[in-house]
């Protein structure tokens, strides 16, 4: 019997396959058969999302709860906490900056005005909130009934609903070992789910891929080609360089080695455009192909994918000055450091909103008086965008665990 390529291998040739279909959807010769094709490939694609969606929650929960519990040592905790939280901080401050420095030394938007982009902004209205409100509704997503949190998959809520009972199951000690060894079968038994269902990865990385690259506006792309290159090419060695850099420079991980590890969760990243749906396969291959210790792994990764967003705060950066030369704004130093503290609280707070790509990016905006209509324009390309941050956003929290592994997980 012939043997089957390897899944990465599968999952290639997929993702190819549904960029090519994409072009051939997008030419007039295949028009007549667009509409049952994507149609189609919506079906596919979305109960590919939705059976990592299934597993979501429970495995969010169980594997940060068997992180903490895990670091027993009140001390080994307490290294383990700072450690990531200090990676976290300063890769997304290092992301920001790159952000800025690209947008003024390529200078997307010189030419451009805002008022060429009319039609496409006339008839959005942004949703408004000012910056207290957004930390309050920021703050009051934290804590809820755990119950709901759990039901509705308020994935930010059941983080800090999983780091209370983690902590609460290392106070307890032995008193407590069976429900440690209750939650830890759960994720074991979630992470044998997320197997099966990367069997399918392949046929469902194409049809998102085919349905993203059809469906894209072309006119505007080719508009605001400058903008997409820039912010592509930054977030890129922001992945390839930076990231890797201080990956090899803290633990000697070389990056190719890094890349091959990181590949299944990297690809599912981009396609998916979700650092939430892509979880269950980040910590497979953290644990599994990247050996981090499973109890460092389950605490970094998912709070990363909930709190750790290089991409993301790079893009809204870069994206607060395309805007402002669009409006013919010369941002000041001053601005430009309230956008820095804004860009990483909208990153930080984004997971535990609704609607909140545009709130966040509206709230950068309003923050130095900058026109939020301007979010129509970013809309349409935001998808496409958005592959290539969140693909960022992944490798980050999976370089965060093997840097923590590596400076706190031998601590105590």
């Amino acid at each position: 019997m012939k043997k089957l390529p390897s899944l990465n291998t599968q999952i290639l040739l997929g993702c190819l396959l549904g960029i090519a279909g994409g072009w051939w959807l997008a030419l007039p010769p295949a028009a007549p058969l667009a509409g049952d094709v994507l149609y189609g490939a919506k079906i596919v694609g979305n109960l590919f999302l939705d059976l990592l969606r299934m597993v979501l929650v429970p495995l969010v929960f169980s594997s940060i709860v068997v992180g903490v519990a895990n670091l027993r040592a009140h001390h080994r905790m307490h290294r383990v906490w700072t450690t990531t939280l200090a990676f976290f901080f300063a890769t997304m401050g290092l992301a920001i900056v790159l952000g800025f420095g690209a947008a003024h030394l390529f200078r997307p938007g010189e030419g451009l005005q805002l008022a060429m982009f009319a039609e496409a902004t006339r008839h959005f209205e942004a949703r408004q909130m000012p910056l207290p409100d957004y930390i309050a509704a920021f703050l009051r997503g934290l804590f809820q009934n755990p119950f709901k949190a759990l039901a509705q998959g308020d994935i930010l809520a059941v983080v800090m609903i999983a780091l209370f009972l983690g902590i609460a199951l290392v106070i307890g000690g032995e008193r407590y070992r069976n429900i440690r060894t209750l939650i830890g079968e759960l994720q074991e038994l979630c992470l044998m789910i997320v197997g099966w269902i990367m069997r399918l990865a392949p046929l469902g990385l194409a049809a998102l891929l085919l349905q993203l690259v059809a469906t894209q506006n072309h006119a505007l792309l080719a508009s605001l080609a400058e903008f997409i290159a820039v912010v592509v090419g930054t977030t890129l060695f922001h992945g390839i360089v930076v990231l890797p850099l201080i990956l090899w420079l803290v633990t000697r991980v070389s990056p190719l080695a890094f890349f091959k590890g990181a590949r299944e969760a990297l690809i599912t990243a981009f396609v998916t455009s979700s650092s939430a749906a892509t979880l269950p396969i980040t910590l497979r291959c953290t644990e599994q192909h990247l050996h981090v210790k499973k109890d460092i792994a389950s605490f970094v990764v998912p709070l990363g994918a909930t709190a750790n967003m290089d991409g993301t705060a790079l893009y809204e950066a870069a994206a607060a000055l395309f805007v402002a030369r669009l409006a013919g704004i010369e941002l000041d130093l001053a601005q430009q450091m309230i956008i820095f503290f804004v860009a990483m609280l909208g990153a930080i707070g984004a997971p535990g909103i609704p609607s909140t790509g545009m709130l966040s990016m509206v709230l950068v905006l309003e923050s130095v008086g900058l026109p939020t209509e301007a979010i129509a324009l970013l809309l349409p390309i935001d998808r496409i965008l958005d592959t290539v941050r969140t693909a960022v956003n992944v490798e980050g929290d999976m370089v965060g665990s093997l840097v923590v592994d590596k400076l706190a997980g031998d601590a105590g």
